[in-house]
This record gives C-alpha cells, sequence and structure tokens, in this order.
C-alpha cells in the first residue's frame, strides 16, 4: 500500500473552542500515539485527510511542522453526526515498517449464491487480521459462487494476502446463506379471513 504524504501541525490548544477554531480553518484536530512515545497533538488538512481516509486503513506519512516525519495509521475517526463529509477528530497510530498490526480488512463477495431467493448474511462485515503495517491488505474476497441456503463460511476458508494472519477464531463465522422468511403467505390468509367476515 502506497504512502499518502499529508502536512500536520503541532496543536497547542485543546477544549472545543480550540476544536471548533480549527475545524473552521478547515483543520482536522488529532492525536498521534504508540511507541511509547508522548502523545503528539496535531491539525491536519480537512480536505487531504478525508480523500486518505476513502481507501481503509491508510497508511499516512505525516510530514509535522518543524522536520519531524511520522509514519501512521488512523485508529479512531470520530465524523460529524450529521454533516456528511465532516471530520471532528482522528486518533492516528505510529508504526513503523515491518512491525505487525491488528486491523479490520473490509470484506467483498464475488459470483452469486445458487438459483432461488437465498439470501446472503454478513456476520463480520469487516475481518479482523494481523499484518504488516507497511502491507495492509485493501481487503479480502471471498467466492460466493454456488452458495446455497445453510451454507456458512468461516474465517479459516478465507484465503489471505502472503504475511497476513487472522486475529479471530478460525471457526468464527464470517456469511451465512439463509432461506427467505415464508412470512408472506401467512398475511394474505389473515387478510383473506377478515374479508370473509365482512
Amino acid at each position: 500500500m502506497a504512502e499518502v504524504k499529508i502536512p500536520a501541525k503541532p496543536r497547542t490548544e485543546f477544549g472545543k473552542g480550540a476544536a471548533r477554531r480549527a475545524r473552521l480553518a478547515d483543520r482536522v484536530p488529532g492525536v498521534v500515539y504508540g511507541h511509547g512515545a508522548e502523545p503528539l497533538h496535531v491539525t491536519l488538512p480537512a480536505y487531504d485527510l478525508l480523500m486518505a481516509l476513502k481507501t481503509p486503513n491508510v497508511l499516512l506519512r505525516l510530514e509535522v511542522e518543524g522536520g519531524k516525519s511520522e509514519l501512521v495509521i488512523p485508529k479512531a475517526v470520530q465524523r460529524h453526526p450529521i454533516k456528511i463529509g465532516i471530520l471532528e477528530h482522528v486518533d492516528l497510530l505510529l508504526v513503523s515498517k515491518g512491525e505487525k498490526v491488528t486491523v479490520e480488512v473490509p470484506i467483498n463477495t464475488e459470483g452469486d449464491l445458487a438459483p432461488g431467493a437465498n439470501l446472503l448474511e454478513h456476520v463480520l462485515n469487516s475481518l479482523p487480521v494481523e499484518t504488516e503495517a507497511t502491507h495492509i491488505p485493501e481487503g479480502v474476497t471471498i467466492s460466493i459462487a454456488g452458495l446455497e441456503a445453510g451454507d456458512t463460511i468461516y474465517a479459516k476458508d478465507i484465503t489471505l494476502p502472503k504475511g497476513t494472519t487472522l486475529a479471530v477464531e478460525d471457526d468464527a463465522p464470517v456469511l451465512h446463506v439463509v432461506a427467505p422468511q415464508a412470512e408472506a403467505p401467512a398475511e394474505e390468509a389473515e387478510g383473506e379471513g377478515e374479508g370473509a367476515e365482512g
């Protein structure tokens, strides 16, 4: 995964007022922590950060004002509860090349279920894995071709990229195929009964 460079400014003001001023200046307050170092409080350009976060587990190269350069991954992102595309705060975890980190990667599916009106249930929306910080996979792809009602795909069934291991139990269900619920005919029958009475 390529690094995305983002300029960062050290932050000396704290509290809601300072955070509001930062956001008015199109900057997102954040904190960088990890490796036993003192947390580094920064502000980041809002648009650049928003674009970078479109990639899950993006690897960021923070170019901190004053000459410091840090390699980080997003650990927690607070978004505005109503306004789409507005970031409130970001927690960034320091990483180094070769270091292993535990992250959640998106699960993608390919293929079609066996004929019928069966439904695919995502038991997990993302897969917890341990992987090198600088080689985090963008996701895992699972073939659902031909799966029928009752079929389940477990974590151990998923092919992981080289250097990546599961950070969840092998027998954790990930996807499950369920038969459609047969509720519609019962409702129709009730409707007919009501009509007969009137």
